[in-house]
């Protein structure tokens, strides 16, 4: 059973909003004593979700909590929109399709960056992406 610790809620509504996100996630991996390496693959999943949120979904919130399971501690973090969804989820999680002009590295490559990885897509009501870190994994 995962047990929240610490909650930040935070809107994301322009590109203005991503380096403090960013920072917000990084105080809430350190305050855990999270490795640099996990910080830093953490936090690249977290400017890859969040920038996605922004450019997909119109911006949205994005929530951050310190959480534990047992022994172990991580961040989950929560990324959710009101955009127009996700057609076909199982063809996103493909390496290199995109939708937009990018090399389509994205959600798959996010997954591959933490230890848990959710997605929740429902066409014209918007998508939910939820990951965890956990500090040694």
């Amino acid at each position: 059973m995962i047990v929240v610790l610490n909650k930040d809620e935070l809107r994301i509504i322009k590109e203005q909003d991503v380096v403090p996100y960013r920072n917000r996630v990084k105080e809430h991996a350190v305050k855990i004593g999270m490795g640099l390496v996990n910080q830093t693959k953490l936090i690249t999943a977290a400017s890859e979700l969040v920038r996605n949120m922004l450019k997909y979904g119109g911006g949205g919130i994005a929530i951050i909590e310190t959480v534990s399971k047992g022994r172990e501690n991580g961040i989950r973090l929560i990324f959710s929109d009101k955009g127009p969804g996700i057609k076909d989820i199982s063809l996103a999680m493909k390496d290199g399709y995109t939708t937009g002009r990018s090399l389509g590295l994205g959600l798959p490559g996010t997954k591959r960056l933490v230890s848990e990885f959710n997605l929740e897509s429902e066409e014209g009501k918007g998508t939910t992406v939820t990951v965890i870190k956990w500090k040694n994994g």
